[in-house]
């Protein structure tokens, strides 16, 4: 990254500075060519466009994707019409997870995928597609290894056995081997259409010299900039898709932080080229309920659920589907010893609240109870249980196996973080917020990008339990609370339809 940035800030006269200058002024991006639009009838209307746009775009095209848009439906499609009119593309993102998920989507269209980078790092479905096993499978690989076998043999000679021809045969052979592992080289690389890797994997050796007109990078929103500038050394043009209102990338250093390692270049292009962005609008995962608050804070209102899902339910229309359970007439009243307030465990932890922890479980239960386990079990219904804490998500994974009524779901419960649950979706969400004090205090869930994750996981069902007298002293979860006044009340903790085990 050090070496890009170098090479970024040195450039004069040449594409990579014509993008520098583009990307960090109020200079305008080059007129989108004129091309005749294409059709895609199997997407919708604002997929489509941002196809058209990437097609267009003679600089950068950002698609924007919101959860359950179908972001990388569309990044699939796009990469496939512009492989109509260019002979191989290059798809990056920041993580492994990232460049696989695209790229078996890819390889699932029958388009030819090259993958470079650690075969340790890549999933069981990449495996075939990595350089090491092209390279291991092709005709001309048995002939290259006994070349190499040749020479193994002859290096291992004794100095008193070798011959006067020995270094001349050595030579020759170095030579084969080389002109053999070039040949198959560029048969891999001229046989693939898509060549995937991760940002910091395009600096790999076997893409040095390479390069092309156009850049994928997906979750760009996750990436830092800095990354992002070696993949561009080696293109014209970039795509971008992500969704800048969710999670940014992980930068664990406060100073870095503030000097702005963590502003992406997708944000950067969305604040300063506007005109480049397209926004997909349909999403197919939550009810309207739960995908209007969202969308009116995030997306300025622009959302819209697709009509499979906008009265998706698991109960009847009385059902609420988003609720808030408040803990604050509970903050000073002990359950099992502990009460609501939030307990302080460490840096790397961060905070715990134990009793808000069972309340959560109890509600759950009380929410099986009323669709009924064996209908959960049987329509495989999936649940999340979300904190933003992970001494808060350890210690609801070890209290949940001592609810009965949850034991025959465990297999379909998963407990976790807000950043591991990016990118999922369940029927059913509970969210933990755990902050409750009297300061008003609520630590890193200013970061509202994090609540947008954890609030966009459910397809039908949202219950958030937190106290409300801590958080709504913040504009956004005042807003949040005022649209939750209709859920329905916990069960008081203690009352005994709560207690572990009783279910």
């Amino acid at each position: 990254m050090f070496s890009a940035l170098d090479r970024v800030i040195a450039a004069k006269g040449d594409r990579l500075a014509t993008l520098r200058d583009l990307f960090h002024t109020a200079a305008p991006a080059a007129r989108p060519a004129q091309t005749h639009p294409v059709s895609l009838p199997w997407l919708n209307a604002a997929q489509e466009a941002a196809v058209n746009d990437v097609l267009r775009a003679r600089d950068v095209s950002v698609v924007h994707g919101p959860p359950g848009t179908g972001k990388t439906t569309t990044l699939v499609e796009a990469v496939c019409e512009v492989l109509r009119r260019e002979p191989q593309v290059l798809v990056c993102a920041q993580s492994n997870t990232a460049v696989d998920w695209i790229s078996e989507q890819l390889a699932g269209r029958g388009v030819a995928v090259l993958r470079i980078g650690n075969p340790t790092r890549v999933t069981e479905k990449m495996l075939a597609s990595t350089y090491e096993r092209r390279f291991e499978a092709h005709p001309d690989y048995p002939a290259l290894w006994a070349v190499r076998r040749s020479l193994r043999q002859l290096r291992s000679l004794p100095r008193k056995s070798r011959q006067a021809t020995h270094h001349q045969k050595l030579a020759r052979l170095r030579e084969k081997a080389d002109e053999l592992e070039l040949r198959i080289r560029h048969a891999l690389f001229d046989g693939a259409r898509v060549v995937a890797c991760t940002l910091a994997g395009s600096a790999h050796q076997l893409l040095a010299g390479h390069h092309f007109h156009t850049l994928f990078i997906d979750e760009a929103a996750q990436a830092l900039e800095a990354a992002c500038w070696i993949a561009l050394q080696k293109a014209d043009r970039v795509v971008l898709a992500g969704d800048h209102c969710q999670l940014p990338p992980t930068v664990k250093c406060p100073e870095a932080m503030r000097g702005g390692l963590g502003h992406t270049l997708m944000e950067q292009i969305a604040e300063t080229k506007p005109e480049c962005v397209r926004l997909l609008t349909v999403q197919y995962r939550m009810n309207e309920t739960l995908m209007r608050f969202p969308s009116e804070w995030f997306y300025g209102g622009r959302l819209v659920a697709a009509p499979e899902v906008r009265h998706r339910s698991l109960l009847d229309d009385m059902d609420e589907p988003l609720v808030w359970v408040d803990t604050s007439e509970n903050l000073d009243n002990a359950t099992d010893g502990d009460s609501f307030r939030e307990t302080f465990v460490g840096r790397s932890f961060g905070r715990v609240n134990k009793a808000e922890a069972r309340l959560t479980l109890d509600t759950l239960a009380a929410y099986v109870e009323r669709i009924g386990r064996a209908r959960l079990v049987s329509e495989r219904a999936d649940i999340g249980i979300i904190s933003p804490y992970r001494a808060q998500v350890q210690y609801l994974r070890s209290i949940i196996r001592r609810y009965d009524a949850l034991r025959p779901l465990l297999p379909a419960i998963t407990v976790n973080t807000v950043d591991a649950f990016q990118g999922q979706e369940r029927d059913i969400v509970l969210v933990s917020l755990v902050r409750a004090n009297d300061t008003g205090q609520i630590g890193f869930l200013n970061d509202l990008r994090r609540m947008n994750v954890a609030m966009t996981r459910a397809r039908t069902k949202l219950i958030i339990i937190g106290c409300a007298a801590t958080l709504t002293r913040h504009r956004f979860y005042k807003a949040l609370y005022g649209r939750c006044k209709k859920a329905t009340a916990a069960p008081p903790a203690g009352d005994g339809t709560g207690t572990p085990g009783s279910h």
